[in-house]
């Protein structure tokens, strides 16, 4: 599956679009690390606890929009948009959508033989490492 949050993809010509895509996972709050990252407030540095659940929270959220892009028969994302919101005081939204797609490679491209985007690393939820 090829994601981009660009609306065309470089050496591919998009032959169908098969519908919008989204996935969203809402985390709820943990009084622990809630505690533990005010502590990471008062004597600085990053609130890895907070990072992790937001990691995870968007690699879920991606792969569902894939599971749904799938079912549509798309081999490809584009146009993809990450966005976060808090719901009251405790919760926090990940929500991320885009345009499945059916991508042809035009002559002499490949297309990848595993599912790319952020930079052309392989990302966490293709359980390829």
């Amino acid at each position: 599956m090829l994601l981009s949050t660009t609306p065309t993809l470089e050496g591919g010509r998009i032959i169908r679009y098969n519908g919008i895509v989204t996935g969203e996972v809402i985390l709820g709050a943990n009084i622990f690390r809630d505690f533990f990252a005010s502590i990471r407030d008062i004597v600085g540095g990053r609130a890895g606890s907070y990072e992790t659940v937001l990691r995870d929270g968007r690699n879920t959220a991606f792969q569902e929009m894939m599971a749904e892009a799938q079912r549509l028969g798309a081999n490809a994302i584009v146009g993809i948009d990450v966005d976060y919101e808090t719901l009251g005081k405790s919760m926090l939204m990940v929500s991320v959508s885009g345009t499945a797609v059916t991508v042809e490679m035009l002559m002499g491209q490949q297309a990848p033989s595993q599912p790319t985007g952020f930079g052309g690393s392989v990302p966490p939820w293709s359980g390829q490492r």
